[in-house]
């Protein structure tokens, strides 16, 4: 069944032949090669738009033919094949959740990594960083060794739709047009979002997300999260939705020797932030020199503190899975399972009974799927 995120906006009548355009590209990608026939079926387009778009998408490569369809339970004339090329093309998808070091990699348009580099930020704040995003990109588009569809960046705090950095305190950057910065630079399209919208994206589209609502929570050198819901990418008033991480997770009626400590100060400015107790640094500052059931004890701690922030959220979107992404290692066990109680405990049984509370399948690489999932959608209007 093909599935793909429903657009945010209304599609205008110039858009219309695009909004075609990616009807059939997106069959291809979830659905694999099929005739025109079955493409003009399975869109609800007529036969002479399918084979107007086909004969366009064959021109750019995008697409090829691939043979005649097997008779099986065929009548009448066999139809010919067309199928997406999926390694005709590649993306460069970079992940910025990291206090230190650059994630990148070079993508197929199945999703699969071709390869994959890592370097350290100079600085990892303001011009530096950017300068030094500027030339991990023109690196791995020299590393390609096909045409390159685009750039995908996953970054930390509030992005707008044209790829614009309204406010990410961790990397210093305020009304910074990153996308177009990037653009103009590297001479390829660059899509931009917010880490934890592209780390939703990525686990909607590959990371096998079980139905139309999920919430995708980030952790990282901050922490925030990306919302599906029914099918729909939630972005907010402000494009702000899914700041979790600055939700109080710890205030002064809390007691200062309790399991998480007083609240500490945050990098937005306010403190006691969930960020301020879930973020990895703070996460490995809280187990550091531990033994193992102490360790667990402290990571339940956070736990319980993360299910009292999930529990409102949950029961407002109904949501069918929690995927948390990071390292499973913090992030899984008593973290996790403590979480997942302290939910169904504020929450009236109808809302969460069934509620998933995971582990990212796709692993640290979240994000980058969701970097090439802003430039399949960009550029191709697929996810």
């Amino acid at each position: 069944m093909t599935r793909s995120l429903r657009p945010s906006t209304k599609v205008l009548p110039g858009d219309v032949r695009a909004r075609h355009r990616s009807m059939v590209l997106q069959h291809l990608f979830h659905s694999g090669p099929g005739s025109r026939a079955d493409l003009a079926r399975s869109t609800g387009l007529t036969r002479v738009t399918v084979s107007d778009l086909v004969g366009e998408l064959l021109a750019e490569g995008l697409v090829a033919e691939l043979g005649q369809e097997a008779e099986e339970g065929k009548v009448g004339k066999r139809g010919t094949l067309v199928g997406l090329r999926t390694d005709a093309f590649q993306i460069v998808a970079v992940d910025l959740r990291d206090d230190e070091l650059l994630h990148g990699a070079l993508v197929d348009l199945a999703g699969a990594v071709v390869e994959q580099r890592t370097a350290r930020f100079t600085q990892p704040q303001g011009e530096v960083a950017l300068a030094d995003l500027t030339t991990f990109c023109r690196e791995l588009l020299a590393a390609a060794t096909c045409p390159v569809l685009g750039v995908g960046v996953a970054s930390p705090g509030i992005v707008d739709a044209d790829g614009r950095v309204l406010e990410a305190p961790n990397r210093e950057w305020y009304d910074l047009p990153l996308a177009a910065t990037l653009t103009a630079a590297l001479g390829v399209p660059v899509h931009v979002g917010n880490d934890a919208d592209a780390a939703a994206l990525g686990e909607w589209t590959y990371g096998g997300a079980l139905g139309g609502s999920l919430l995708v929570l980030t952790v990282g050198q901050g922490v925030g999260a990306g919302i599906v819901v029914d099918g729909a990418l939630v972005q907010g008033h402000g494009h702000a939705a899914g700041e979790l991480g600055h939700v109080t997770a710890v205030d002064e009626r809390d007691a200062p020797d309790g399991p998480v400590g007083p609240p500490r100060p945050c990098a937005c400015g306010r403190t006691g932030c969930l960020e301020t107790v879930l973020a990895l640094p703070a996460l490995r500052r809280r187990v550091a020199g531990l033994d193992p059931e102490a360790a667990d004890a402290a990571l339940a701690s956070v736990g319980r503190r993360l299910g009292i922030v999930l529990a409102p959220v949950v029961s407002a979107l109904n949501l069918a899975e929690v995927v948390l992404s990071g390292p499973p290692e913090l992030l899984g066990g008593p973290l996790r399972d403590t979480a997942l109680a302290v939910i169904r405990e504020r929450t009236m049984p109808v809302t969460s009974r069934g509620l998933q509370l995971r582990v990212t399948t796709l692993g640290e690489a979240a994000p980058l799927s969701g970097a090439a999932v802003l430039v399949l959608s960009g550029q191709l209007g697929v996810s």
